[in-house]
């Protein structure tokens, strides 16, 4: 399927640890959409948007979850009216959408690295990854090796990110191949929760053949993504999904004058 790489490492150690008795869906929740739940509707909105059948998504729920049932389906028909965290999470990642897509009311996720600076203030620690060395075939973007953790504090982040924290990674840019929109010395964010490629002309964080990209992507059909350079000088390349593993989105970068 064209550019969806189901990451072998699932980035994340863990799955997001949600504060116990966190209700997904509670009957307060219920829209005037024929009974339908807001699970519901995203999902439905989820699907109509992508161009892709219920069934498509079941099967890379399947996979990513180990299971021959069919969550989606379950939750869609009112099966399954309280689906666990993880099904939902799994959920977001296979449709390549924040957490907060599929569960617009609930409480944040509690976050795995916490430390209070000041009463009322809360920070958070983001892994920076070095991208200069290639790894190899099969590469994820969390094989990579790890420089230190830069802490920033949480409303900064939510500003413009809804992903659970320890799903955030920072690298810096990789060459002049992205230039002007991107310097090398450039500071970029990367949203590990899309790893779909489902919005074209984006910019994402890939390994491609095995070494460290920051490129924007578009899908061409028959299976061949075309990978692109913003800098004229650079010629952009057209291969196969399956050469290339998306690592997460750039969502923000931030530069030094």
């Amino acid at each position: 399927m064209v550019g969806y790489v189901p990451p072998s490492s699932e980035f994340s150690r863990t799955g997001p640890n949600l504060r116990s008795g966190w209700p997904l869906w509670e009957e307060s929740h219920m829209a005037e959409h024929d009974g339908a739940t807001p699970l519901q509707l995203a999902i439905r909105r989820a699907i109509a948007a992508s161009g892709k059948t219920r069934d498509h998504f079941d099967r890379l729920l399947q996979k990513k979850l180990g299971t021959k049932g069919k969550p989606i389906y379950d939750i869609d028909r009112g099966k399954s009216k309280s689906p666990s965290a993880e099904t939902v999470t799994a959920i977001a990642e296979v449709f390549g959408k924040p957490l907060s897509y599929f569960m617009p009311d609930a409480e944040a996720p509690d976050l795995p690295v916490v430390v209070r600076a000041h009463a009322g203030d809360e920070s958070v620690e983001i892994a920076q990854l070095d991208l200069s060395f290639s790894m190899g075939p099969g590469t994820t973007i969390d094989d990579y090796i790890e420089e230190t953790a830069l802490r920033f504090d949480l409303d900064y982040i939510r500003a413009f990110s809804r992903a659970p924290p320890h799903r955030l990674r920072i690298a810096r840019g990789v060459g002049e191949s992205m230039f002007p929109t991107l310097a090398s010395s450039d500071l970029v964010w990367i949203d590990t929760t899309q790893t779909m490629l489902n919005q074209q002309d984006r910019i994402w964080a890939i390994s491609l053949f095995g070494a460290a990209a920051i490129k924007r992507l578009r899908t061409i059909g028959d299976g061949k993504v075309m990978v692109i350079s913003d800098n004229a000088n650079v010629e952009n390349q057209v291969v196969d999904a399956a050469d290339l593993i998306i690592g997460g989105r750039v969502i923000r970068f931030s530069r030094d004058l």
